[in-house]
């Protein structure tokens, strides 16, 4: 049994990932910003914690994560204005990988997205160019940390059912979904290989162990 703190809890992966862990054992925590979401995350199994990460400093984020056993980062401003992207995707991320050594808690995992990279190529008139830029950012921060970090870049989400299968092989982003982004999150909390690895994905034909495990 491991206990994991997940940061967007009532996203949509997060929600599908709550039940993967807890049939296993797991105890999870959904960190939420709305009180009126704790319904919907208790019916998946997770315990929710009311945080509000744009307003709460390093040591509230590291209370908050004391005595977990993992972080997964699933939040985001999803597409708000620019300053509440950086505010989210970068600043709050960066400040609960801050708050996770703070605490002790090295197992670190990101959901992030296929295309993200420093040379991320999003032109600057673009409205999608705040969260690449916040997103790339987040995730250099990351690799620099001395976490057991893991950055998962799952390729255009759907809402299709699990298979079960990926390629963390391609080169070019398909799609994958959302159920199945859930199962790899939920996989890569229980595989070594994963530690200090990105990961990008996209629907495949290899199991989710198999493919993550090289």
């Amino acid at each position: 049994m491991a206990r994991i703190i997940v940061f967007g809890g009532h996203g949509k992966v997060a929600l599908l990932l709550a039940p993967v862990l807890v049939a296993r054992g797991d105890e999870v925590t959904a960190v939420i910003r709305d009180p009126a979401q704790s319904d919907d995350v208790r019916a998946a199994g997770a315990v929710p914690a009311v945080f509000d990460m744009e307003r709460e400093d390093r040591a509230a984020f590291a209370a908050l994560i004391a005595g977990h056993d993992a972080v997964v980062w699933s939040a985001g401003a999803g597409g708000g204005s620019p300053e509440r992207t950086h505010a989210v995707d970068f600043e709050a991320a960066v400040q609960s990988m801050d708050a996770a050594r703070d605490a002790g808690v090295d197992r670190y995992v990101m959901v992030s997205y296929f295309g993200s990279s420093p040379e991320h190529g999003i032109p600057a008139s673009d409205p999608f160019h705040a969260y690449a830029e916040a997103k790339a950012a987040a995730d250099e921060y990351l690799r620099a940390t001395s976490l057991d970090w893991t950055v998962l870049a799952p390729s255009r989400l759907t809402l299709g059912e699990a298979t079960g299968r990926i390629d963390a092989t391609a080169a070019v982003s398909g799609e994958v979904s959302r159920a199945d982004v859930a199962l790899v999150i939920a996989e890569t909390l229980q595989q070594p290989a994963t530690i200090r690895q990105t990961i990008r994905f996209n629907d495949g034909d290899r199991p989710i162990a198999e493919a993550l495990a090289g």
